[in-house]
């Protein structure tokens, strides 16, 4: 496809996908980071200590591993369309149940199958996006869907403050919340059946001359990757090392993200509400700004992963610095820093392993890196945790994310290429 060609039909492409995915990334990370700001009435109301918190927020990430690869790879027999409609209804309708969690057993329980329901969905978009987008236009399509968990942290942290912030029907607000916000993620679960096609062929809005550009680039591209079989794929010493990779730079993500709004009241003397809500929206409203410049410019340079390891690195540093600085002034425009090398590094680390494998390969092999990396998940919280209460410094938690971060930044300068 000749640059010309391409460059006509990429703002199709971004016109017609890019709202529906990211209207479903919003919902989706909404409804798993949600929790940080239920959890002083969560904790009132249902009895839930800080370490008990910190491993009902985590535990949403093994039940998401454990459907990761299967869920994808029913996704490639059955389409995208479909299967991306049943898992965002399923998971609106178990998020909705958290708004009546009374034991910390139950939070525990509906946290798993929270995460059993959303399992697939982001490996899922990553490979949907493989059948739409040439290897010359990966590193900004995966960055336009990565405005996703800025933009439902910039709004949805004012609208979840702002819930949490007032009763009504009965409930109280954390409970309202809840049920809001995940009623409507199966809202648009539903519309997802009317607006995604599942390939270019199926798209009435490209022309004939443009399907046929766009299948003979996305041919010359699977031509250019392996083709292994599924469980060769899993085994692959690349495909477990970008795993680990995943799984640091998703320690620092979701240690950033959980504890953000607690993180923010502290260091101005606030109760968690929509003021709040407000200032954690800036870090976010950084992070937004620096996706839409970085991973266009490495398309075009060709630098993605020096300019990967580099955001990663600049990430642990400021994460340290949030942590250890006495200006709240200092901390939140380090967290600013932090939030977007956390958004902007896994933006770029997806042009590896799309690069290296196809088919129902790439659908397996995504699914592995996504469900190990998303450990991160349950290990940050945790490893926060317990750093803090061993060290008895509420510092020591995140200056830990800091280090694994870094290493994470030092492994993805290292990591495989192309055979």
């Amino acid at each position: 496809m000749g640059q010309a060609q391409l460059s006509s039909i990429l703002p199709k492409l971004h016109l017609r996908l890019m709202p529906t995915l990211l209207m479903m990334y919003v919902l989706a990370f909404l409804d798993r980071a949600n929790v940080g700001f239920a959890k002083p009435g969560l904790a009132a109301d249902a009895g839930i200590g800080d370490a008990a918190f910190a491993f009902g927020a985590s535990i949403f990430f093994v039940g998401y591993a454990l459907l990761e690869v299967p869920s994808n790879l029913i996704l490639h027999k059955v389409g995208a369309r479909r299967w991306m409609a049943r898992i965002m209804i399923t998971w609106g309708l178990v998020s909705a149940a958290n708004a009546f969690v009374e034991t910390p057993a139950a939070f525990y329980g509906v946290r798993f199958l929270l995460g059993m329901a959303e399992a697939g969905f982001f490996p899922g978009v990553i490979y949907y996006l493989t059948y739409w987008y040439p290897k010359s236009a990966r590193a900004r399509s995966v960055g336009l869907f990565y405005y996703g968990a800025p933009l439902a942290l910039t709004f949805g942290g004012p609208l979840s403050g702002l819930l949490v912030a007032h009763d009504a029907f009965g409930l109280k607000g954390w409970q309202v919340m809840f049920l809001v916000e995940g009623l409507l993620a199966s809202l648009g679960g539903i519309a997802v059946l009317f607006l995604l096609k599942d390939r270019p062929d199926q798209a009435p809005w490209l022309n004939a001359e443009e399907k046929t550009a766009l299948r003979a680039a996305l041919a010359q591209d699977e031509g250019g990757r392996e083709h292994p079989g599924v469980l060769k794929a899993l085994r692959d010493s690349r495909i477990l090392f970008l795993s680990l990779v995943y799984f640091l730079i998703q320690m620092g993500f979701y240690g950033l993200t959980f504890y953000l709004p607690a993180q923010v009241a502290r260091l101005f003397g606030a109760s968690i509400g929509l003021e709040v809500g407000l200032v954690t929206a800036l870090p976010w409203i950084c992070a937004l700004t620096a996706v839409t410049l970085i991973p266009p410019w490495c398309d075009r340079k060709g630098n993605a992963r020096p300019v990967g390891a580099f955001t990663m690195a600049l990430a642990a540093i400021a994460l340290a610095v949030s942590a250890l600085a006495s200006s709240p002034l200092v901390a939140l425009i380090a967290l600013c820093v932090a939030a977007a090398g956390l958004i902007v590094t896994p933006a770029l680390f997806w042009t590896m392993p799309t690069g290296l494998l196809g088919g129902a390969a790439a659908a397996g092999g995504i699914a592995l890196i996504n469900s190990i990396g998303n450990l991160g998940g349950f290990a940050a919280p945790n490893l926060r945790a317990w750093l803090e209460i061993g060290f008895q410094s509420s510092s020591a938690g995140l200056i830990g994310l800091a280090v694994g971060t870094l290493i994470g930044s030092l492994l993805y300068a290292m990591a495989p290429r192309r055979a």
